[in-house]
């Protein structure tokens, strides 16, 4: 090879053939990243740029070593000869490498859900090929289910052999809550359960009607037959002292606190609009 009438000595030759390839192979990732992302969510631009940067760069491996060895068949033996011993050397990097697989192929969870996987629960802020990064919600600094401020990195071989919960996305976009409320056995509790469900209607209302017909969706492509209330319901639970009262809503499980406060703060303010129809436990231990 020359440039113009000067010869090139064939190292930097092969270097300058190597440097080529590996440009062009960047630039049709680009490319193709850019072509299959077009208008997709960032969920999925996740998902296309790990998987495409793991495969053009496998491509452009190969042909830079060949291009610098001019020994292609030899490029391709010596890296199955390392691959076999890299197997032996890092068994837990490419169990975490096949948990990404799974992750990618069977979309347990994606980036945006809020999960639990083993004992870390957060929201999922990136899924690369070795770890999945969470925004950790709870934890040893916050008591409330709210984000802590931590960001927790879980091998992806974890979710392979660990337990895995979550909390909307793949799971379903909301979630059933409770709200626990202890009055006193004088309580007329027809009344008091009353004023809780109104009190949910009016803070939920359409918006937990429209998220039961999806939830009804989702349970439609299964096997479970399950029957769904549109409205919020109240369960009555006998304790020693007093009765527990149990409001049941859908609610993101994002808002799930603040909703829960809200619920809280309307309900207790009817009770003690009429402390002649809602009694608390004397103890006040509730």
């Amino acid at each position: 090879m020359a440039v113009g009438d000067t010869p090139l000595d064939p190292l930097v030759a092969r270097a300058l053939l190597a440097l080529s390839f590996t440009a062009v192979v960047f630039g049709c990732y680009r490319l193709v990243f850019s072509w299959l992302t077009r208008g997709a969510t960032k969920r999925r631009q996740h998902d296309l740029r790990n998987v495409l940067r793991l495969g053009f760069g496998v491509v452009g491996l190969v042909g830079a070593l060949g291009a610098l060895t001019d020994q292609w068949l030899g490029v391709l033996f010596s890296l199955g000869v390392v691959g076999f011993a890299i197997t032996f050397a890092l068994q837990q990097p490419l169990l975490s490498l096949l948990g990404w697989v799974y992750i990618t192929a069977k979309r347990p969870y994606g980036v945006g859900d809020r999960v639990r996987i083993g004992d870390v629960k957060g929201d999922v802020v990136a899924v690369d090929f070795l770890v999945t990064t969470l925004w950790e919600v709870g934890g040893e600094l916050v008591s409330t289910n709210q984000p802590s401020g931590r960001r927790v990195t879980v091998p992806n071989s974890v979710v392979l052999s660990s337990d895995l919960t979550t909390f909307g996305g793949a799971g379903g976009e909301f979630v059933w809550n409770e709200l626990s409320v202890q009055v006193a056995y004088e309580t007329e509790l027809p009344y008091a359960r009353e004023v809780m469900v109104e009190e949910a209607e009016a803070l939920l209302g359409d918006e937990m009607r429209r998220r039961v017909e999806r939830y009804r969706d989702e349970l439609s492509e299964t096997a479970v037959e399950l029957s769904v209330d549109e409205e919020p319901t109240v369960n009555v639970v006998q304790q020693e002292s007093w009765v527990e009262l149990r409001l049941r809503y859908l609610v993101d499980p994002r808002r799930a606190t603040r909703t829960r406060n809200q619920l809280y703060e309307r309900i207790l303010g009817r009770f003690n609009e009429a402390p002649d129809r809602v009694r608390f436990p004397v103890s006040r231990n509730r």
